[in-house]
């Protein structure tokens, strides 16, 4: 069998194929990231070996085309964190840097790790909608921070006291932007109140753009995996990021495997007579994020939780050790419950349907947990 593997551009591909017994380069061959470089891909592999598998590297943004092409081909296909990619190349005999050296690399990564070890490309539209719109979600309220944080500045060049009447987080308020904007139509016109009235409009546009995006998320995913909002911790914006992150649970071949994606597996670092595990750093960050928002909510809200965690550390862990423990339990949860088919939260096992407090973080009654691998 070999292994091709494909570094990925907005207007090229590189490709390199290795033997995955002996190691040795099979070819090079460099294509156009458009639909004839993509068939042009394929015929060149399938006249290099009848049994291989595509490791491309997770490039979402430059590599989903190409993906496309190749599993509508019939080709296995697995992806490569860039991470390992640069581990891989790092490791070379050869030092440098180029397009057939990062497919090289990307290739003999997974030779040397072993194909199953990668999680399998696997479309899931759906999946990739609820992901686009959460991403756009948080780019909006990431701007309504930084336009928020310039008012501010000119609102205490303007009226220091309603600056300092203003709570953290007020400003996403209609009604407290309803009364910034009356005190500064009073005011003499100038340059920085003329700014300051058009920061205000600005903010009420992309809370209402955000506030949209977030009840359309909830319909999206009370109709994908309605499962979620059951959970303790999970509302509909920590569903979203979990199913759009995720892209298919099925691509996993354990909740070992997703752990390792979600950076929730134990890495030890024992040495002598000093047994332990530490924090993974790598990972999928934002799926990690997920995991640790419906933690930290159940060790505030949840009775067992508070007394899982609370075991944890009579058992001698710290207490990030025993959160960790906590998310490594939640990936396992969670693997299976994105696993499940769309169906409504009554007819999941384990899972009681109960009513949420609100849209973001539900901390309804509590499941009993589970033990957890360290």
């Amino acid at each position: 069998m070999i292994v091709i593997g494909a570094d990925t551009h907005k207007r090229t591909h590189a490709l390199a194929a290795v033997d995955e017994g002996t190691g040795r380069v099979r070819g090079h061959r460099q294509i156009k990231a458009e639909e004839p470089g993509h068939l042009a891909a394929v015929r060149w592999a399938r006249g290099l070996d009848e049994e291989r598998v595509w490791a491309i590297e997770d490039c979402r943004h430059v590599s989903r085309r190409l993906e496309q092409a190749l599993i509508a081909a019939g080709e296995r296909v697995v992806r490569v964190a860039p991470h390992r990619m640069g581990a891989s190349r790092r490791g070379e005999r050869e030092p440098g840097k180029s397009d057939q050296i990062d497919a090289l690399a990307i290739a003999r990564a997974v030779v040397k790790d072993g194909v199953e070890r990668f999680p399998a490309a696997h479309l899931d539209e759906r999946a990739m909608e609820i992901r686009l719109l959460s991403d756009h979600r948080k780019d909006l309220v990431a701007e309504r921070t930084r336009v928020q944080n310039r008012l501010r500045w000119h609102l205490l060049a303007l009226c220091p006291e309603l600056e300092q009447s203003l709570r953290r987080g007020s400003l996403a308020d209609p009604r407290q932007l309803g009364r910034i904007d009356r005190r500064l139509r009073r005011m003499p016109s100038g340059a920085r109140v003329r700014v300051a009235r058009e920061q205000v409009a600005q903010l009420r546009v992309l809370s209402r753009q955000a506030d949209a995006l977030e009840r359309e998320l909830l319909v999206l995913v009370k109709a994908h995996r309605p499962q979620l909002l059951a959970e303790i911790g999970c509302g509909a914006l920590t569903a979203a990021l979990l199913i759009g992150r995720t892209a298919g649970a099925e691509r996993f071949r354990s909740d070992a495997s997703f752990a390792r994606q979600a950076g929730t597996a134990p890495i030890p670092c024992s040495s002598g007579q000093r047994d332990r595990h530490r924090l993974d750093r790598g990972g999928d960050r934002q799926l990690n994020h997920a995991l640790h928002i419906i933690a930290i909510t159940r060790a505030r809200h949840d009775p067992a939780t508070k007394a899982y965690l609370a075991r944890k550390e009579a058992e001698g862990k710290t207490k990030k050790g025993a959160l960790r423990c906590l998310k490594r339990h939640l990936a396992r949860r969670f693997h299976r419950l994105l696993s499940l088919a769309a169906q409504t939260p009554h007819s999941v096992a384990e899972v009681p349907a109960r009513p949420q407090r609100d849209a973001t973080t539900n901390t309804g009654a509590a499941p009993t947990p589970m033990p957890c691998l360290t």
